[in-house]
């Protein structure tokens, strides 16, 4: 009797779903995402076309997939290396210093918006999202709104601690943070930098503080 094993077909898909999410992210970062086909990155796969859209019905369902994978792995390698810990995956430091908590995790968005393996897939999926608020919804969801929460907790926290005016709604002081960020980034207004981000702390904090 052989003991020749069947080939495990579940690690054959991963390792195409792996190469078509790799080459879908080299293709953008390298061409842009007008000039990215579904041909394209199935030749830099090294599988067929018709392999992707069975999996997938778009290039932009490719990439959004491809990119919340990215993301994943990001932030499963942060748990792994990042010695502050947290109360939960993905979740803001609670020091008690909220100041340096916030510039914190701001740096830390800082450092992935300028990363070109972030860039050039975000700014695809958020011009895509626009014409196709499908795809917008489900980007928002999957990744944009989990990472609003973490600063919701946290600001909630510090309210709960007498840091923030308990009169605050959590979600338009999150906004204070992250809305001028993404402002820069997406527009280019000026150089996204560790001081920038400290300085939104700074400034939000001001206005956040409990009143007299």
């Amino acid at each position: 009797m052989s003991d020749t094993k069947a080939p495990d077909a579940s690690r054959r898909s991963e390792r195409s779903r792996r190469a078509i999410f790799d080459a879908a992210l080299a293709l953008v970062s390298e061409n842009g995402y007008a000039k990215t086909t579904i041909e394209g990155i199935a030749a830099r796969a090294g599988v067929g076309k018709q392999t992707i859209y069975r999996w997938w019905p778009s290039k932009a369902a490719v990439l959004l997939d491809a990119f919340l994978d990215l993301a994943a792995r990001a932030n499963e390698a942060a748990r792994h290396e990042d010695a502050r810990g947290g109360e939960g995956a993905g979740e803001i430091p609670d020091t008690g210093d909220l100041a340096a908590d916030l510039k914190y995790v701001l740096r830390a968005t800082v450092d992935e918006m300028n990363d070109p393996a972030f860039d050039a897939p975000t700014r695809a999926l958020a011009a895509e999202g626009i014409v196709d608020p499908e795809l917008g919804a489900r980007f928002t969801e999957a990744l944009l709104e989990p990472q609003l929460q973490y600063y919701a907790r946290r600001i909630g926290a510090a309210q709960a601690a007498g840091d923030v005016d308990p009169g605050i709604d959590p979600r338009i002081a999150l906004e204070l943070l992250v809305g001028p960020l993404h402002h820069r980034w997406l527009h280019r207004t000026l150089p996204l930098t560790h001081a920038y981000a400290d300085s939104l702390v700074d400034l939000a904090l001001r206005g956040l503080a409990p009143r007299a």
